[in-house]
Protein backbone atom coordinates (compact mmCIF):
# COMPACT_ATOMS: atom_id res chain seq x y z
CA UNK A 1 0.00 0.00 0.00
CA UNK A 2 1.30 3.59 -1.02
CA UNK A 3 1.84 6.51 1.26
CA UNK A 4 -0.83 8.11 -0.32
CA UNK A 5 -3.65 5.95 -0.05
CA UNK A 6 -2.17 5.15 3.53
CA UNK A 7 -2.54 8.49 4.33
CA UNK A 8 -5.78 9.18 2.81
CA UNK A 9 -7.47 6.25 4.40
CA UNK A 10 -6.02 7.97 7.47
CA UNK A 11 -7.67 10.82 6.70
CA UNK A 12 -10.79 9.31 5.58
CA UNK A 13 -11.30 8.10 9.05
CA UNK A 14 -10.97 11.04 10.60
CA UNK A 15 -13.50 12.42 9.19
CA UNK A 16 -16.22 9.70 10.36
CA UNK A 17 -16.09 11.69 14.19
CA UNK A 18 -15.81 14.93 12.76
CA UNK A 19 -18.95 14.82 11.07
CA UNK A 20 -20.57 13.01 13.51
CA UNK A 21 -18.95 16.32 15.71
CA UNK A 22 -21.17 18.66 13.33
CA UNK A 23 -24.16 16.46 12.82
CA UNK A 24 -24.38 16.87 17.03
CA UNK A 25 -23.68 20.34 17.14
CA UNK A 26 -26.15 21.24 14.48
CA UNK A 27 -28.64 19.08 16.51
CA UNK A 28 -28.18 20.25 19.52
CA UNK A 29 -28.73 24.10 18.13
CA UNK A 30 -31.75 23.03 16.31
CA UNK A 31 -33.10 21.76 19.53
CA UNK A 32 -32.45 24.42 21.83
CA UNK A 33 -33.44 26.90 19.10
CA UNK A 34 -36.68 28.81 19.76
CA UNK A 35 -38.16 27.18 16.53
CA UNK A 36 -40.91 24.66 17.80
CA UNK A 37 -41.04 21.97 14.38
CA UNK A 38 -45.16 21.71 15.63
CA UNK A 39 -45.43 25.28 15.42
CA UNK A 40 -43.83 25.72 11.99
CA UNK A 41 -45.79 22.92 10.58
CA UNK A 42 -48.98 24.32 11.59
CA UNK A 43 -48.25 27.71 10.71
CA UNK A 44 -51.14 29.82 10.39
CA UNK A 45 -53.44 27.39 10.99
CA UNK A 46 -54.18 27.75 14.89
CA UNK A 47 -53.68 24.15 15.96
CA UNK A 48 -55.00 23.10 19.29
CA UNK A 49 -52.65 21.81 22.10
CA UNK A 50 -54.05 18.35 20.96
CA UNK A 51 -52.95 18.79 17.53
CA UNK A 52 -49.69 19.92 18.31
CA UNK A 53 -49.14 16.86 21.07
CA UNK A 54 -49.86 14.38 18.39
CA UNK A 55 -47.68 15.85 16.00
CA UNK A 56 -44.89 16.03 18.60
CA UNK A 57 -45.52 12.27 19.80
CA UNK A 58 -45.68 11.33 15.98
CA UNK A 59 -42.52 13.01 14.71
CA UNK A 60 -40.63 11.51 17.87
CA UNK A 61 -40.39 14.96 19.69
CA UNK A 62 -40.91 13.69 23.31
CA UNK A 63 -38.31 11.25 23.30
CA UNK A 64 -35.28 11.80 25.19
CA UNK A 65 -32.39 13.90 23.24
CA UNK A 66 -30.49 10.75 22.90
CA UNK A 67 -33.06 8.94 21.33
CA UNK A 68 -34.00 11.50 18.82
CA UNK A 69 -29.99 12.26 18.08
CA UNK A 70 -29.98 8.48 17.15
CA UNK A 71 -33.18 8.69 14.97
CA UNK A 72 -31.95 11.96 13.51
CA UNK A 73 -28.24 10.08 12.77
CA UNK A 74 -29.96 7.03 11.30
CA UNK A 75 -32.30 8.85 9.18
CA UNK A 76 -29.40 11.09 7.52
CA UNK A 77 -27.45 7.94 7.13
CA UNK A 78 -30.56 7.08 5.08
CA UNK A 79 -30.83 10.67 3.17
CA UNK A 80 -33.33 11.72 4.62
CA UNK A 81 -32.78 15.91 6.01
CA UNK A 82 -36.69 15.72 7.08
CA UNK A 83 -39.47 17.72 5.45
CA UNK A 84 -39.89 21.42 4.70
CA UNK A 85 -43.02 22.80 7.18
CA UNK A 86 -43.70 25.62 4.96
CA UNK A 87 -43.77 23.01 1.39
CA UNK A 88 -44.04 19.84 2.88
CA UNK A 89 -41.44 18.38 0.39
CA UNK A 90 -38.40 16.67 1.34
CA UNK A 91 -35.82 18.82 2.40
CA UNK A 92 -33.14 16.72 0.46
CA UNK A 93 -35.24 17.70 -2.98
CA UNK A 94 -35.10 21.35 -2.52
CA UNK A 95 -31.18 20.69 -1.23
CA UNK A 96 -30.91 18.92 -4.45
CA UNK A 97 -32.22 21.57 -6.60
CA UNK A 98 -30.16 24.73 -4.76
CA UNK A 99 -26.91 22.83 -4.09
CA UNK A 100 -25.97 22.83 -7.99
CA UNK A 101 -26.06 26.67 -8.14
CA UNK A 102 -24.08 27.31 -5.22
CA UNK A 103 -21.19 25.13 -6.54
CA UNK A 104 -21.30 26.88 -9.72
CA UNK A 105 -20.92 30.06 -7.91
CA UNK A 106 -18.48 28.74 -4.99
CA UNK A 107 -16.09 27.07 -7.54
CA UNK A 108 -15.98 29.66 -10.26
CA UNK A 109 -15.28 32.05 -7.38
CA UNK A 110 -12.62 30.02 -6.05
CA UNK A 111 -11.21 29.75 -10.14
CA UNK A 112 -11.20 33.13 -10.21
CA UNK A 113 -9.35 33.76 -7.22
CA UNK A 114 -7.00 31.19 -7.50
CA UNK A 115 -6.09 32.66 -11.35
CA UNK A 116 -5.84 36.38 -9.63
CA UNK A 117 -3.68 34.80 -6.92
CA UNK A 118 -1.08 33.30 -8.81
CA UNK A 119 -0.92 36.37 -11.00
CA UNK A 120 -0.19 38.62 -8.61
CA UNK A 121 1.67 37.08 -6.28
CA UNK A 122 4.22 35.64 -8.74
CA UNK A 123 4.26 39.14 -10.59
CA UNK A 124 4.61 40.60 -7.07
CA UNK A 125 7.38 37.99 -5.74
CA UNK A 126 9.52 38.77 -9.18
CA UNK A 127 9.54 42.28 -9.15
CA UNK A 128 9.64 42.47 -5.51
CA UNK A 129 10.07 45.88 -3.44
CA UNK A 130 9.84 47.68 -7.40
CA UNK A 131 6.78 49.51 -8.55
CA UNK A 132 4.75 46.57 -9.67
CA UNK A 133 5.33 44.65 -6.38
CA UNK A 134 4.31 48.04 -4.19
CA UNK A 135 1.10 48.10 -6.69
CA UNK A 136 -0.51 44.86 -5.95
CA UNK A 137 0.44 44.48 -2.04
CA UNK A 138 -1.68 47.98 -2.09
CA UNK A 139 -4.24 46.39 -4.31
CA UNK A 140 -3.98 42.88 -2.04
CA UNK A 141 -4.40 45.01 1.07
CA UNK A 142 -7.41 46.60 -0.31
CA UNK A 143 -8.97 43.66 -1.28
CA UNK A 144 -8.83 42.35 1.99
CA UNK A 145 -10.21 44.99 3.90
CA UNK A 146 -13.44 45.06 1.31
CA UNK A 147 -16.12 43.05 2.28
CA UNK A 148 -17.86 40.89 -0.95
CA UNK A 149 -21.15 41.87 -0.47
CA UNK A 150 -19.75 45.73 -0.45
CA UNK A 151 -17.98 44.48 -3.59
CA UNK A 152 -21.25 42.86 -4.79
CA UNK A 153 -23.25 46.31 -4.28
CA UNK A 154 -20.24 48.32 -6.42
CA UNK A 155 -20.43 45.67 -9.43
CA UNK A 156 -24.11 46.38 -9.96
CA UNK A 157 -23.94 49.79 -9.80
CA UNK A 158 -20.86 50.31 -12.27
CA UNK A 159 -20.94 47.80 -14.34
CA UNK A 160 -24.96 45.90 -14.36
CA UNK A 161 -26.78 49.36 -13.64
CA UNK A 162 -24.52 52.05 -15.37
CA UNK A 163 -23.25 50.41 -18.34
CA UNK A 164 -25.73 47.64 -18.53
CA UNK A 165 -23.21 45.55 -19.11
CA UNK A 166 -24.65 42.27 -17.03
CA UNK A 167 -27.52 41.86 -15.25
CA UNK A 168 -28.14 42.97 -11.71
CA UNK A 169 -29.36 39.68 -11.16
CA UNK A 170 -31.28 36.19 -11.85
CA UNK A 171 -30.08 33.02 -13.01
CA UNK A 172 -30.13 31.73 -16.63
CA UNK A 173 -29.27 27.40 -16.12
CA UNK A 174 -26.11 26.87 -18.63
CA UNK A 175 -27.92 23.95 -20.39
CA UNK A 176 -30.03 26.68 -21.57
CA UNK A 177 -27.82 29.33 -22.75
CA UNK A 178 -23.36 28.55 -21.93
CA UNK A 179 -23.58 32.52 -22.39
CA UNK A 180 -26.60 33.90 -20.08
CA UNK A 181 -25.06 31.70 -17.33
CA UNK A 182 -21.60 33.57 -17.29
CA UNK A 183 -23.44 36.54 -17.81
CA UNK A 184 -25.19 35.98 -14.53
CA UNK A 185 -22.43 34.42 -12.74
CA UNK A 186 -19.80 36.77 -13.39
CA UNK A 187 -20.44 39.13 -11.23
CA UNK A 188 -21.50 37.02 -8.35
CA UNK A 189 -18.57 35.44 -8.81
CA UNK A 190 -16.04 37.71 -8.82
CA UNK A 191 -17.55 39.79 -5.89
CA UNK A 192 -17.20 36.48 -4.05
CA UNK A 193 -13.22 36.25 -4.90
CA UNK A 194 -11.97 39.09 -4.92
CA UNK A 195 -11.35 39.06 -0.71
CA UNK A 196 -10.20 35.65 -1.07
CA UNK A 197 -7.67 36.52 -4.15
CA UNK A 198 -6.66 39.61 -2.37
CA UNK A 199 -5.44 36.81 0.87
CA UNK A 200 -4.20 34.16 -1.24
CA UNK A 201 -1.86 37.22 -3.64
CA UNK A 202 0.14 37.78 -0.29
CA UNK A 203 0.08 34.28 0.78
CA UNK A 204 1.64 33.42 -2.65
CA UNK A 205 3.91 36.72 -2.60
CA UNK A 206 5.35 35.32 0.81
CA UNK A 207 5.97 31.93 -0.26
CA UNK A 208 8.01 32.47 -3.87
CA UNK A 209 9.81 34.99 -2.23
CA UNK A 210 11.33 32.95 0.17
CA UNK A 211 11.55 30.15 -2.49
CA UNK A 212 13.62 32.52 -4.66
CA UNK A 213 16.17 33.13 -2.11
CA UNK A 214 17.05 29.49 -1.56
CA UNK A 215 20.50 28.14 -3.00
CA UNK A 216 19.15 26.05 -5.72
CA UNK A 217 17.54 28.87 -7.26
CA UNK A 218 20.54 30.72 -7.66
CA UNK A 219 22.35 27.68 -8.83
CA UNK A 220 19.58 26.68 -11.43
CA UNK A 221 19.82 30.25 -12.51
CA UNK A 222 23.52 30.60 -12.39
CA UNK A 223 24.00 27.78 -14.48
CA UNK A 224 21.96 29.07 -17.50
CA UNK A 225 18.48 27.75 -17.06
CA UNK A 226 15.96 30.96 -18.10
CA UNK A 227 14.23 32.48 -14.36
CA UNK A 228 10.86 31.46 -16.22
CA UNK A 229 11.52 27.78 -16.27
CA UNK A 230 12.96 27.68 -12.88
CA UNK A 231 10.01 29.88 -11.70
CA UNK A 232 7.62 28.07 -13.83
CA UNK A 233 9.03 24.14 -13.04
CA UNK A 234 10.65 24.08 -9.45
CA UNK A 235 9.42 27.80 -7.18
CA UNK A 236 5.73 27.53 -7.74
CA UNK A 237 5.62 23.50 -7.06
CA UNK A 238 7.48 23.73 -3.80
CA UNK A 239 5.81 27.57 -2.91
CA UNK A 240 2.69 26.00 -3.22
CA UNK A 241 2.27 24.01 0.27
CA UNK A 242 1.22 26.99 2.35
CA UNK A 243 -1.08 28.75 -0.06
CA UNK A 244 -3.04 25.42 -0.62
CA UNK A 245 -3.47 25.53 3.53
CA UNK A 246 -5.12 28.54 3.76
CA UNK A 247 -6.83 27.57 0.00
CA UNK A 248 -8.26 25.36 1.69
CA UNK A 249 -9.80 27.43 4.84
CA UNK A 250 -11.27 30.16 2.48
CA UNK A 251 -13.82 27.38 0.38
CA UNK A 252 -15.65 27.58 3.83
CA UNK A 253 -15.31 30.99 3.66
CA UNK A 254 -17.15 30.72 -0.33
CA UNK A 255 -19.66 28.53 0.49
CA UNK A 256 -20.28 31.34 3.46
CA UNK A 257 -20.54 34.20 1.58
CA UNK A 258 -22.27 32.86 -0.92
CA UNK A 259 -25.02 33.08 1.67
CA UNK A 260 -25.22 36.93 0.96
CA UNK A 261 -24.04 37.16 -2.37
CA UNK A 262 -26.96 35.07 -3.74
CA UNK A 263 -29.33 37.04 -2.31
CA UNK A 264 -28.06 39.94 -3.58
CA UNK A 265 -28.09 38.86 -6.86
CA UNK A 266 -31.54 36.81 -6.34
CA UNK A 267 -29.54 33.68 -7.20
CA UNK A 268 -31.69 30.52 -6.05
CA UNK A 269 -29.00 28.52 -4.30
CA UNK A 270 -28.56 27.40 -0.64
CA UNK A 271 -27.65 30.49 0.79
CA UNK A 272 -31.19 31.91 -0.80
CA UNK A 273 -32.46 28.68 0.32
CA UNK A 274 -31.21 29.32 3.62
CA UNK A 275 -32.62 32.92 4.23
CA UNK A 276 -35.88 32.04 3.30
CA UNK A 277 -36.32 29.32 5.36
CA UNK A 278 -34.96 31.54 8.45
CA UNK A 279 -37.48 34.05 7.27
CA UNK A 280 -40.39 31.71 6.93
CA UNK A 281 -39.25 29.97 10.54
CA UNK A 282 -38.90 26.73 8.54
CA UNK A 283 -36.04 24.70 10.68
CA UNK A 284 -36.03 21.41 8.83
CA UNK A 285 -34.76 23.46 5.86
CA UNK A 286 -32.39 25.78 7.68
CA UNK A 287 -30.69 22.28 9.32
CA UNK A 288 -30.55 21.05 5.94
CA UNK A 289 -28.56 23.48 4.60
CA UNK A 290 -26.08 24.40 7.49
CA UNK A 291 -25.61 20.26 7.50
CA UNK A 292 -24.96 19.96 3.63
CA UNK A 293 -22.56 22.87 3.77
CA UNK A 294 -20.82 21.50 6.62
CA UNK A 295 -20.19 18.28 4.80
CA UNK A 296 -19.39 20.00 1.59
CA UNK A 297 -16.44 22.18 3.75
CA UNK A 298 -15.29 18.75 5.09
CA UNK A 299 -14.67 17.11 1.61
CA UNK A 300 -13.23 19.98 0.06
CA UNK A 301 -10.38 19.73 2.78
CA UNK A 302 -9.92 16.25 2.13
CA UNK A 303 -9.28 17.12 -1.46
CA UNK A 304 -6.84 19.48 -0.49
CA UNK A 305 -5.29 17.27 1.60
CA UNK A 306 -4.60 15.08 -1.30
CA UNK A 307 -3.32 17.93 -3.06
CA UNK A 308 -0.47 18.46 -0.58
CA UNK A 309 0.41 14.66 -1.42
CA UNK A 310 0.48 15.86 -5.18
CA UNK A 311 2.46 19.45 -4.29
CA UNK A 312 5.11 18.12 -1.98
CA UNK A 313 6.85 14.65 -2.24
CA UNK A 314 8.46 14.90 1.22
CA UNK A 315 4.75 14.82 3.26
CA UNK A 316 4.59 11.20 1.07
CA UNK A 317 8.01 10.48 2.33
CA UNK A 318 7.32 11.33 5.90
CA UNK A 319 4.50 9.06 5.82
Amino acid sequence: MTAVVRILLRRIALLVPLLLGIVLFVFLVMRFSDVDPASAFFQGANPTPEQLHDFRERNGLLDPLPVRYVHFVGDLLHGDLGTSALTRAPVVDQVATALPLTLQLTFLGLGIAVVLALLGGVTAAIHRDRLPDQLIRVVSLTGVAAPAFWLALLLIQYLAVDRGWFPTGGYVNPADSLTGWLRTMTLPAVALSLPVAAQLTRIVRTAVVEELDKDYVRTAIGSGLPPRVVVGRNVLRNALVNPLTVLGLRVGYLLGGAVVIETIFALPGMGKLMIDAVQNGDPAVVQGVVLTTAAGFVVVNLVIDVLYLLVNPRLRDAA
